[in-house]
């Protein structure tokens, strides 16, 4: 692969990271504020919205995964300020603190100062986000190391042209990040079912790979227990009708884009890694909680893969596109942003389309932008572990 850009033009945060996009959050850490939080946002320019429905009840693991989903995100290089709405002032005041640790600017506001009034939350969250937002606007892109970049790598409607070609070539991006000192992680621990085995031999250490064949069989006991059949119900009806036959085959073509670099280590869902390097998270399949996961751990980029098109995208990480299916690329010209279809008809070598499909990353990490951010969409998931008090 050609190396004729080993910089980006990034946003260089207090902590020491780059972001690649210059968001002011307006982050709900519950339910109950969220719609103050969407009303804010949607007044502000420069402003991105987080919310969940869920915040209160929480216990024991589930609560520590959703306090560590938020802080990440409010911590995420792509963030220049944040926001932080919710009912009480200590729960606001503690998210807050998390965040503020990290060095940006950060306001919190709660419920309980307004007397439960949503639309005087919603006033003061407006005027509190201005000077942020005005802030943020006057922040200039500086040239940033590739070592800074932190990639994270999505499938979604996989078929045939996946494994074949558009997974090994976010694979070969991967490894020429990796051998730059960035950082990379992949996930959808069901989808390793069948190749736990060849993960696990690529492991760093010993424990890594043990790490990893637990995960996997953490996950396949919990479809046991729930009665469901992993070998039955995936590959799922889009895949087969992709022309994929068995979980195994899916879970071959989709490890190949983690490339050929040592897995450092298996991270908890929305888990930073400490060390450059390849990661996967234990985590679900399903691609919006799953890119939540990678964005909360610090993944600054999304590479995301598919066969026949699938229109999901980050909210806080700008989400590559790619598609080595010649049909869904003619069909989804506008929506695919890197068509890989020449790759998979032998018009050429998986080693040039790397190269070009490494330096649209670096545009799109200088500025450029992806189908989903041209139409402003995305969100943010996040997941749960059990149910509530």
């Amino acid at each position: 692969m050609a190396d004729d850009a080993a910089t980006f033009l990034g946003y260089e945060r207090p902590d020491g990271s780059y972001g690649v996009r210059n968001h002011v959050l307006v982050l709900s850490i519950l339910g109950l504020t969220s719609a103050s939080a969407r009303r804010i946002a949607r007044l502000v320019r420069g402003t991105r919205c987080v919310t969940t429905p869920y915040g209160r009840g929480l216990i024991g693991a589930d609560a520590d995964l959703h306090r560590r989903t938020l802080t990440g995100l409010g911590r995420h290089p792509n963030v220049a300020a944040v926001l932080v709405v919710g009912a009480d002032r200590k729960a606001v005041d503690r998210v807050a603190g998390e965040i503020a640790a990290s060095g940006k600017p950060v306001e919190a506001l709660a419920l309980d100062d307004v007397h439960e009034d949503a639309l005087a939350l919603t006033d003061r969250g407006v005027r509190a986000c201005v000077p942020l937002a005005r802030d943020a606007s006057r922040l200039r892109r500086v040239p940033a190391p590739l070592a800074a970049l932190f990639c994270g790598l999505e499938c979604g409607h996989s078929d045939t042209t996946s494994g074949l070609v558009a997974n090994p070539l976010a694979g070969l991006v991967v490894d020429r990040l990796v051998e730059a000192g960035g950082r990379a992680v992949f996930g959808e621990t069901v989808e390793w079912l069948g190749a736990e085995h060849l993960l696990a031999g690529r492991a760093a250490t010993p424990e890594v790979g043990q790490a990893i064949r637990a995960a996997v069989a953490r996950r396949e006991a919990l479809a046991v227990a729930a009665g469901l059949d992993l070998t039955g119900n995936n590959p799922g009806a889009e895949n087969i009708a992709g022309g994929l036959s068995t979980i195994e085959e899916k879970s071959l073509g989709g490890i190949s884009k983690g490339g050929r670099a040592p897995i450092r280590g298996l991270l908890g869902f929305a888990e930073p890694p400490r060390e450059p390097g390849l990661y996967v998270m234990d985590g679900p399949a399903f691609s919006p909680e799953s890119m939540t996961g990678m964005v909360s751990a610090g993944a600054q980029l999304m590479l995301f893969t598919t066969g026949p098109g699938n229109s999901v995208v980050s909210g806080l990480a700008p989400t590559i596109k790619i598609s080595a299916n010649p049909q869904a690329s003619h069909r989804l010209a506008e929506q695919i942003d890197f068509d890989a279809s020449a790759a998979f008809l032998g018009q050429e070598g998986l080693p040039a389309a790397a190269g070009q499909l490494f330096r649209l990353v670096l545009e799109v990490a200088s500025g450029g932008l992806t189908l989903g951010e041209i139409l402003d969409e995305g969100e943010e998931v996040v997941t749960r572990l059990q149910p509530s008090l």
